[in-house]
């Protein structure tokens, strides 16, 4: 197939996965797979113009989803492994999920369904940090809500049980990880405290600023995404799409639950130390000349 038919055939292909159709469809993949090769093979020999306006006014797709901006944006998903994108069922997809297909142009939702997993901080991906090791960003997370030691006045506290030490979260990951943070938070709440602690050091958990917790989660992202290299190659993948949590968010959250954004604020950096590394080697190459 030519460079044009190549072009013409994913345009058509992101429009039969786009939202408007996937709901036609009730979100078949299988349907919408075998429906965009027959078009890919119309497309490979007759390429004409009114061909290609023909199967978009086909498809019923509202005007506003087929405007030159939003074509040329979701066009640009080309550049990107094009499963970030399959549509899959909500049949059976849990009520906390906001699905791969959900993303609206320019945007990508970092799903746990494939290797934009490794972002979350849901996931098994262990870094030290402050000279301890922790198995995920969410065991790091919940382990400031626990007690550090017998003296701490959490641990204390008449009628309060912990069901697990701060040590034993922090090696946690995933859900595990988030369901013991839920227990923590009640026995908060039982105890009146809004604050958490690390090394020692208290400080609010959902200042309406961002503040020291805020810096920790930072820190602590930065350190997984710079340990793990995987997660370093992913995340430049990314190029300059926005990224979009896989789940709901809580309303007002603060700063630190907004881990997308962090992330991106991590992946400028990246850029910027690969930039000023080429720079630096570009000057080395030029002083030995």
């Amino acid at each position: 197939m030519t460079q044009r038919g190549s072009e013409l055939a994913h345009r058509i292909d992101v429009l039969l996965h786009s939202p408007a159709m996937v709901s036609r469809t009730g979100g078949s993949v299988r349907s919408l797979s075998g429906l965009a090769a027959v078009v890919q093979r119309l497309v490979a020999v007759a390429l004409a113009g009114p061909l290609t306006a023909a199967l978009v006014s086909g498809c019923g797709l509202p005007h506003a989803k087929t405007t030159p901006s939003t074509a040329d944006s979701f066009a640009a998903r080309a550049k990107y492994p094009a499963h970030w994108w399959t549509p899959v069922s909500a049949e059976g997809a849990p009520d906390w999920e906001i699905l791969p297909q959900a993303a609206g142009p320019g945007e990508v939702i970092v799903s746990k369904r494939h290797e934009l997993g490794l972002l979350s901080n849901f996931a098994a991906t262990p870094f030290i940090f402050r000279g301890t090791r922790y198995a995920s960003v969410e065991g790091f997370w919940q382990m400031m809500l626990y007690p550090e030691g017998p003296d701490d006045p959490r641990a204390k506290f008449p009628g309060i049980q912990w069901a697990y030490t701060r040590e034993r979260v922090a090696q946690m990951a995933a859900f595990e990880a988030k369901n013991a943070g839920t227990l923590a938070e009640q026995n908060m709440a039982r105890m009146g405290i809004t604050w958490v602690t690390f090394e020692g050091r208290r400080f609010e958990y959902r200042p309406a600023q961002p503040g020291r917790h805020y810096e920790l989660i930072v820190a602590a992202m930065r350190e997984k995404v710079s340990q793990n290299p995987d997660v370093r190659r992913v995340l430049l993948a990314t190029g300059d799409l926005v990224l979009k949590p896989d789940h709901h968010e809580e309303a007002g959250a603060v700063a630190a639950w907004r881990y997308c954004k962090i992330l991106m604020r991590l992946r400028d950096e990246l850029r910027r130390e690969d930039a000023e590394r080429a720079r630096q080697g570009a000057r080395g190459t030029r002083g030995r000349d």
